[in-house]
């Protein structure tokens, strides 16, 4: 994982295989990551439509989530051959994940997160990260002594969102907090939080003096930007941004994409949480958007896409 400078960031209900092989037509090195996997879950069926994945995908990563070290170490024994990396999920805000004590909940019991740790790497063979917040809340900011536990525990490598549990997705990434772990630790860390652009990359990596970054809502809808920062980092050029066209044509393809693995209806049905990610800065998107949202037919989408477009050209000239 040495050359990994760019972390496409787990998203549940996001980052599944059709989301992640259009990252990879544009980024080569971007390391891809899975949708949080549930240990549990995963060790009583095996056969969950979640971690699909192709070859064409790695380097990929599958994450875990959970708070038992042995089965999160059974979980993790059964994907080791699958993945480049295996990440551990300590940074979830969601009220269904922490009540359960899993995700950013384990960031209040830093023994039991380095016993997961040590359980996991004791049962791969494969590098293994963890991703993280600050802490629970802006009373409660431990993400540098928890960085300190999980590498004597064994990681290779982390990622910290730089927002508390607390926070959730709201208000701005605190960039300047992570350049504390400089100094503290001696593995790898990716910021992750509020990198929409290559500009924000950049800015990112000057502040946190990270080794890389890590990418979440800013691929919604943009999934060139990976490949964007990869060229930037070769090139030192700063590519132009996608316009609408090329949007709609990705767009396209991920609701194709979307169809052909879980059904037209089931399709449709995913690709809602998208639209706004894909039009959001064009006349009327809140107008297309909630016409979108109503639509079940591959057919109409298509159509109403096409439209979109043509009303955008004719409004243009």
């Amino acid at each position: 994982m040495k050359n990994i400078k760019i972390i496409q960031a787990p998203l549940a209900g996001i980052s599944d295989i059709v989301y992640r092989k259009l990252i990879r037509e544009k980024s080569s090195q971007t390391l891809l990551t899975t949708e949080m996997i549930s240990s549990e879950a995963l060790v009583n069926n095996q056969k969950t439509l979640i971690i699909e994945y192709d070859k064409q995908e790695y380097p990929l990563s599958f994450q875990l989530s959970g708070h038992k070290p042995h089965i999160m170490a059974q979980a993790a024994k059964f994907l080791n051959q699958r993945a480049s990396s295996i990440d551990i999920n300590f940074g979830c805000p969601v009220n269904k994940v922490v009540k359960g004590t899993d995700g950013a909940a384990l960031m209040k019991n830093p023994k039991l997160a380095a016993d997961i740790v040590k359980a996991v790497k004791d049962s791969i063979d494969v590098p293994l990260s963890a991703k993280f917040r600050l802490g629970w809340s802006l009373d409660e900011i431990n993400f540098v002594e928890f960085a300190k536990t999980l590498e004597e525990a064994g990681v290779d490598f982390i990622t910290v969102h730089a927002r508390t549990r607390s926070q959730m997705y709201s208000g701005k990434a605190d960039w300047e907090k992570l350049a504390q772990l400089k100094k503290e630790i001696n593995i790898p860390y990716f910021a992750n939080g509020d990198i929409k652009s290559v500009k924000d990359a950049i800015k990112c990596l000057e502040i946190t003096a990270a080794n890389g970054i890590s990418i979440g809502r800013g691929l919604m809808g943009n999934p060139f930007l990976a490949g964007h920062i990869e060229y930037y980092f070769k090139t030192g050029e700063i590519l132009k941004e996608p316009d609408l066209e090329e949007k709609i044509e990705i767009l396209k393809r991920h609701i194709v994409g979307e169809v052909e693995l879980r059904g037209e209806k089931n399709g449709i049905k995913f690709m809602r949480k998208f639209y706004n990610f894909y039009i959001s800065g064009i006349r009327d998107a809140s107008k297309y958007r909630q016409v979108l949202v109503r639509i079940e037919e591959l057919k109409e989408v298509l159509r109403i896409l096409d439209e979109i477009l043509r009303l955008h050209f004719a409004n243009s000239r």
